[in-house]
């Protein structure tokens, strides 16, 4: 069992499942059993990832003083995570509305409230850090000062950069540059995903880069020993909804990489576990066990 550090976001996801895009006027519209709330947010998927693959996550999270926030701790409990660090520190907590459609399509709507203008306790962060084989710092604004301290301690840090377009990218800079795992999707990518990573790889120095490209699968790209790679989907059930297939992909590879440090096999694994995922609703549901995924490994298809 790994300790791993999360720093990141939780929020209230409602989701709603539509025809197709573009969404046409409707003055109302009845999608029996389309529109579904749970909780979610990148850090509370990352966490409940690792948990279910049976690692102690160390969650780090701000949520509002509100009913919302209540919810968010009642599922944190259902759901085994420890909330000693989860703060009822914002006005209200950040929800998120998310349209997808039967094809895997989703549009993705995230109000933050104002967890962005705010800080976490340095204790509290200190505290949970310590004894930790890993930090999964999320690209969230109260996690930024994180990085040069997880650093500083020898622990490997992970993150999760999502939709990039840019190496200079502002929001995005400090934690590409801490990062030794990096993960992001291809969607916004301004040229291939081999020749992007070769840049994060000369301008960063990352000791791995996983690029997520959806439907045909992740690419994996390490510095030493040199290795690029493709890995291609697996089906294991039909898509639902591919909402929190990047958390997954990310949770399952640090989870594995966290005990046997080989990122091919890792990433082998975390493949078959966001294909697993995407076959429900939310964003942190349909999460296998480790048991349970290694027994789909088998079943699966892959190099």
């Amino acid at each position: 069992m790994a300790k791993i550090l999360v720093a990141g976001l939780i929020n209230i996801e409602t989701t709603l499942r539509i025809e197709d895009f573009p969404v046409l006027y409707q003055p109302v519209r009845f999608p029996f059993w389309g529109v579904n709330t749970t909780v979610s947010g990148v850090g509370y998927n990352v966490a409940r990832a690792l948990t279910v693959l049976g690692d102690e996550a160390r969650f780090l999270a701000l949520i509002g003083r509100d009913g919302l926030g209540q919810l968010a701790l009642q599922s944190l409990e259902a759901d085994a995570i420890p909330r000693q660090h989860v703060l009822p520190a914002l006005t209200q907590t950040p929800q998120s509305v998310i349209l997808y459609d039967g094809s895997g399509q989703r549009a993705i709507n995230v109000d933050l409230k104002d967890i962005q203008e705010q800080s976490y306790p340095w204790a509290e962060f200190e505290s949970a850090l310590a004894g930790c084989d890993l930090a999964a710092l999320c690209n969230i604004n109260f996690a930024r000062p994180f990085l040069e301290a997880t650093t500083a301690r020898g622990i490997p840090i992970a993150t999760d950069v999502h939709t990039i377009a840019d190496l200079d990218d502002a929001y995005n800079r400090d934690f590409m540059a801490a990062a030794d795992i990096l993960f992001m999707s291809h969607e916004a990518l301004p040229v291939a995903p081999e020749e992007w990573a070769r840049r994060i790889l000369k301008h960063f120095g990352p000791k791995i880069v996983v690029i997520g490209l959806g439907r045909e699968g992740a690419l994996l790209v390490e510095r030493r020993p040199e290795a690029l790679v493709r890995l291609p989907a697996v089906f294991t059930r039909p898509v639902v909804n591919s909402i929190g297939a990047g958390d997954a992909l990310f949770s399952a590879f640090i989870h594995f990489y966290a005990y046997e440090r080989n990122a091919y096999d890792a990433l082998r694994k975390a493949v078959v576990f966001a294909s697993y995922k995407i076959g429900e609703t939310g964003a942190a549901a349909g999460l296998l066990t480790e048991a349970e995924l290694l027994a789909w490994c088998k079943k699966v298809r892959q190099p």
